[in-house]
C-alpha cells in the first residue's frame, strides 16, 4: 500500500530530522542568500527559502496566502474564522496559539529575564530583546522591494509598502474614510466624538 501524500510528507520531515541527528556535519554548508542563515542540508535551506518567497504547498481558502507547513495554515485560518481557543486565566484575553498565550502570561508575572548587554534594558521575551539589539547595531534586515529603503521590523516595512501600493486598509465606521495606518484612523475618529486631534 502506498503512503498518502500527507504521510509521505511527514516521513520526509522525519527522515531529514533523523539524518540531521545521525550525521551532523562539522560546519553548516548551505547559506540563505536572502538573510545569511546557514543550514547543514540543502533540503533545509530550500524549505527556509520558501519562507522568504511566501510560497508553500498549503494555501488559505479565504485569502490565498501560502504556507510551508499545514500547521501554520491552520493557525492562519483562525484569523478568518475568529477562533481563539486559548484564554488567559488572569485577564481572560483570548489567543489563537498556545505559544502566544504563554508569552502573554509572562506580562502578568512582571518577569523580564532578558537584558541588553549594551544598555541593560530588560525584556520579558527574547524576541523583544533581539529587536531592541538592532537599535545598537543599526541592522535593518527588512528591505522594501520597491525602493530599497530598509527597516528594523517587518511591521515597519509593511506600513511603508502602503506608500507604494496606496493600500488603505483601515476605514472609519462612521464616515467610511480610509487610512493607511491604524493610528491615523484613531486620530481621525476623535473628530467624530468632539475631541481635538493631537
Amino acid at each position: 500500500m502506498l503512503p498518502s501524500s500527507e504521510h509521505s510528507e511527514c516521513l520526509t520531515e522525519r527522515t531529514e530530522f533523523v539524518l540531521f541527528q545521525e550525521s551532523e556535519p562539522e560546519e553548516k554548508l548551505y547559506s540563505c542568500p536572502e538573510c545569511g542563515k546557514c543550514f547543514p542540508y540543502k533540503s533545509l535551506l530550500l524549505r527556509h527559502e520558501s519562507a522568504h518567497t511566501g510560497k508553500g504547498p498549503f494555501s488559505c481558502w479565504e485569502c490565498g496566502k501560502c504556507f510551508l507547513y499545514k500547521s501554520a495554515l491552520v493557525i492562519h485560518e483562525m484569523i478568518h474564522t475568529g477562533e481563539k481557543p486559548y484564554s488567559c486565566s488572569q485577564c481572560q484575553k483570548r489567543f489563537n496559539r498556545k505559544s502566544t498565550l504563554s508569552r502573554h502570561e509572562i506580562l502578568h508575572t512582571g518577569d523580564k529575564s532578558y537584558s541588553c548587554s549594551v544598555c541593560g534594558k530588560c525584556f520579558s521575551q527574547r524576541l523583544h530583546l533581539q529587536k531592541h539589539d538592532r537599535v545598537h547595531t543599526g541592522e535593518r534586515p527588512f528591505p522594501c522591494a520597491e525602493c530599497g529603503k530598509r527597516f528594523f521590523q517587518q511591521s515597519d516595512l509593511n506600513r511603508h509598502e502602503r506608500v507604494h501600493t496606496g493600500l488603505k486598509p483601515y476605514s472609519c465606521s462612521l464616515c467610511g474614510k480610509c487610512f493607511s495606518q491604524k493610528s491615523i484612523l484613531t486620530r481621525h475618529e476623535r473628530v467624530h466624538i468632539g475631541e481635538k486631534p493631537d
